[in-house]
């Protein structure tokens, strides 16, 4: 029963074979193959965005770092949510990619950031001189980290108020499949027709072994970019091995297929806790649940071997305990099930 992340979970074997098809005979490096030519085709069609720039990268952190680094100056401001991977979790990957960009936290209560939060903040930080540096770009979360979701016109909502500022949009999208299943709408509807400019298109939480994507859907906003993921070691020589990840996972609709099931068994075991009567933080819209369990429940859970993180990390585990639970692509009924039955005791 393994609730710890999405990251946890194998490769999906229609990935893990299209990665040993790729690995026969020879193939030229960096990007040049005629693999990385059809991701980038898939990419632009899946994104209805015939000129967009595709960049893969093998990891999230490395992702979002180049979008901001294409679209904030140096000395510019990036507004995220307080709860944002990129000020949290990536030791400070963004200002050192853009060359000093400050990121700026705006509090929410889901991990969503509201117009009116955001007007709040724009106004807080309206002053522009050479003490107070520029606002330049404002990056949203789709799913958020506290796994609810955006709507095509939620984020239309934001990247007005960001464009009235004179600031770029970037949406991180570890889990943008996840928000797509949810949704039922289309990429497109959900990312630049919305008013995004840059998404971290992402994979390995949804069944790639290592891949993301870098879109941009202004090939104006991507100059330099080619060369700034050469200068950050992201430019892979054996590059067909990300795009055999892509090309697997965009076939058939496979990223939504598995993201759908991965909504489904969060959805399924939500279900199962309210019935067990577990307190659920957060809605449930996507796949990951924030529930708080008992001292005795938690015992239990590990216990049978149950696998989940601290939420958050640092706590202590003499009483209740706050507790972070993901559902992935290989997440079963049984494991689902197995784990309310013990929480339920």
């Amino acid at each position: 029963m393994n609730f710890a992340s999405d990251n946890t979970s194998g490769v999906h074997p229609r990935i893990m074979a299209a990665l040993a098809e790729a690995s026969a005979g020879h193939s030229p490096a960096y990007g040049t193959d005629e693999l990385t030519a059809q991701a980038t085709a898939a990419v632009r069609e899946l994104f209805e965005s015939p000129e967009a720039e595709v960049w893969l990268v093998a990891g999230g952190t490395a992702a979002n770092a180049l979008s901001l680094s294409a679209i904030s100056l140096s000395w510019g401001k990036i507004f995220c949510a307080n709860t944002a991977h990129v000020l949290t979790s990536e030791c400070g990957a963004i200002p050192f990619y853009t060359g000093g960009a400050t990121l700026v936290p705006i509090s929410t209560t889901d991990g969503r950031i509201t117009p009116e939060a955001l007007g709040r903040r724009l106004h807080d930080m309206s002053r522009k001189d050479v003490h107070a540096g520029e606002r330049t770009a404002l990056t949203l979360t789709n799913s958020t980290e506290l796994g609810t979701i955006y709507t095509p016109d939620a984020v239309a909502a934001l990247s007005a108020k960001a464009r009235a500022a004179g600031m770029a949009v970037h949406m991180d999208g570890a889990r943008f499949a996840n928000a797509v299943a949810a949704l039922g709408c289309t990429p497109a509807e959900l990312t630049h027709r919305a008013g995004v400019d840059v998404l971290s298109f992402g994979g390995t939480k949804n069944g790639a072994m290592m891949l993301e994507a870098v879109v941009v859907f202004d090939p104006a906003r991507a100059r330099g970019l080619d060369m700034r993921r050469m200068r950050a070691g992201h430019l892979m020589s054996k590059h067909r091995y990300l795009a055999a990840q892509m090309l697997a996972l965009l076939q058939d609709g496979l990223w939504l297929e598995l993201a759908g099931h991965a909504n489904a068994m969060a959805a399924r075991l939500a279900a199962g806790l309210r019935e067990a009567e577990v307190t659920l933080h957060h809605p449930v819209e996507a796949n990951q649940l924030f529930p708080t369990l008992t001292a005795a429940a938690h015992a239990r859970a590990r216990a049978a071997g149950a696998r989940y993180h601290l939420w958050p990390q640092v706590q202590s585990e003499e009483g209740d305990v706050s507790v972070r639970l993901v559902c992935g692509w290989s997440t079963s009924e049984a494991e689902v099930d197995g784990l309310v039955e013990v929480l339920r005791g």
